[in-house]
């Protein structure tokens, strides 16, 4: 958490919000979030008008043009476990955790970077820095082909649930929405995923984009900490099928949904739904 539906939802309320704008002041509450140098980051924000957003897997870009012919700025925001970026009124009472403020035109609202377990980070930098940064991340999770699905899985060893939080392979899911795939596809979470048959990839790989869809359509998983850029939770939690339901009845068959641990990470998922193939050891 948060995942690609969640960052995407934050994206799409930035654009609303933020798109336009000029940061006009900056502060830095806790410099360990800022990656690099502290006084070269405020000085790349701090007068830059936010000019576009892009997204890949769970990373978000917010491209910064000046008025000077400088080449332009992108402030890259990792959110972590538990990160927030929020437009809020500059009134607003300061939440604990709060690191970084980002003023916006005449002072009326901000951007928030609040961020409870301080996993999340953020930074300056130019264009070509941006592509070194998605360049070591997989395809999207929402716009890969099914080729481009296949190929990845070819000769992989590992379980299919870690194959799917592996974000050199595919980029933007986390435990959720890899729970929720697994399930929607039929898959058991500890099928290798080089073994996975045709028609079963097949399936995992349109369980996937569906999944998302419909998350980023219903704003996020708000489990804990997630909030959208307006400080509202997602509306997906709701529409989980297995994610953290141990011991709860599957919607589907009714049989009690499963916790294992794959690689220090819980999966949960239907022992009825998703059947254990009989190669796989127990």
């Amino acid at each position: 958490m948060p995942e690609l539906p969640e960052v995407e939802t934050i994206l799409r309320g930035l654009r609303e919000h933020a798109l336009g704008r000029r940061v006009t002041a900056v502060e830095v509450r806790n410099p360990a979030v800022v990656l690099g140098s502290l006084q070269d980051f405020i000085r790349d924000v701090r007068g830059g008008s936010i000019v576009g957003l892009e997204r890949k897997g769970k990373v978000l870009a917010i491209r910064l043009a000046r008025g000077n012919r400088k080449p332009p700025q992108y402030l890259v925001v990792r959110l972590g476990m538990t990160g927030q970026f929020t437009v809020v009124p500059c009134e607003s009472p300061v939440e604990l955790h709060t690191h970084i403020r980002l003023m916006l035109g005449k002072g009326k609202e901000e951007l928030r970077f609040r961020d409870v377990r301080r996993f999340g980070r953020l930074r300056c930098c130019v264009r070509g820095e941006l592509e070194e940064v998605f360049g070591r991340l997989g395809p999207d999770a929402r716009e890969i082909t099914e080729e481009q699905f296949l190929a990845a899985l070819r000769g992989r060893r590992g379980a299919i649930k870690s194959w799917l939080m592996n974000q050199q392979f595919l980029s933007g899911i986390g435990n959720i929405y890899a729970d929720e795939a697994l399930f929607a596809a039929r898959v058991h979470p500890l099928t290798p995923a080089g073994r996975l048959p045709l028609v079963a990839a097949r399936r995992l790989h349109r369980a996937v984009r569906r999944i998302l869809d419909r998350a980023v359509a219903l704003g996020g998983t708000s489990v804990r900490d997630y909030l959208n850029a307006e400080g509202r939770p997602g509306n997906f939690l709701s529409r989980l099928r297995v994610y953290q339901r141990t011991g709860e009845p599957c919607r589907h068959c009714r049989r009690p949904i499963r916790r294992l641990v794959i690689t220090g990470r819980s999966s949960h998922f239907c022992p009825s739904c998703q059947p254990r193939p009989r190669w796989v050891a127990a």
